[in-house]
């Protein structure tokens, strides 16, 4: 049987509403979509995930409707929910919109760079470095997306922060679905070099290195072979 998934597990005390824990299956959902551990075009369906989280039809309708809010899920009439799969065509654009957008942003960052906002970075990035090194390869992946997004709130424009949450998103669908790199080195060494920028509230070199980076991503995808996730839903769901 598959496992159930506790609210006491994964969620504050107060997860007794229709919207907490409706909340609760969108967080771990989010969770297996970002460390790649479900494939883009994976059917939802409402009893497994239901089932897999202890929680009602009604209330997995509900987290499927805020997941396609954001893009992460399709929802298609008469046939359920899925794992949003995005073409070749849109990778391409939501790595344009980075490159034009997270330059930008990594610029303001540099700006607005203190002392405690370095130190978050800082134990982000070694927290990102811990996965590698253990080769937990798609909590790396999270991370880094994470990286990015602790970059935007930083820079403290808010529209700006909004777009870039939206991509890292879709970010990691692409990632998931068309990444043939045998390791994140490069993203590591990025990472590393932006820290140095950002020590030395470099805003112009920030943006370079942030710009080389996204293009990097970029390149690092294989966009006619897209790959497949071996985990079933009650697999990757488990905690």
């Amino acid at each position: 049987m598959n496992k159930v998934l506790r609210p006491s597990q994964d969620a504050p005390p107060n997860t007794t509403g229709l919207a907490s824990r409706s909340d609760l299956v969108v967080a771990g959902l989010q969770r297996a979509i970002f460390e790649h551990k479900i494939a883009p075009g994976t059917k939802l369906s409402e009893d497994e995930v239901g089932e897999i989280f202890g929680v009602s039809r009604t209330i997995v309708r509900s987290a499927l409707q805020a997941l396609a809010h954001s893009q992460l899920v399709t929802i298609e009439k008469n046939r359920g929910a899925f794992i949003a799969s995005p073409s070749p065509r849109e990778a391409h654009e939501v790595f344009e919109a980075r490159g034009l957008i997270e330059p930008r942003v990594a610029t303001m960052a540099a700006k607005r760079m203190t002392d405690e906002a370095l130190e978050t970075l800082r134990m982000h990035t070694e927290e990102e470095h811990a996965a590698m090194h253990v080769g937990d390869k798609g909590k790396a992946l999270s991370l880094s997306g994470g990286f990015h997004l602790k970059i935007a709130d930083i820079a403290g424009h808010d529209v700006f922060t909004g777009f870039i949450h939206s991509l890292i998103s879709r970010s990691s669908l692409i990632i998931a679905l068309y990444w043939h790199r045998a390791d994140t080195t490069c993203e590591s060494h990025s990472h590393h070099a932006l820290m140095k920028a950002f020590e030395r509230r470099d805003a112009a070199a920030a943006e370079e290195i942030m710009r080389s980076h996204i293009v990097d991503l970029h390149s690092g995808l294989n966009l006619s072979s897209p790959n497949n996730a071996p985990l079933s839903l009650a697999d990757a769901l488990r905690p």
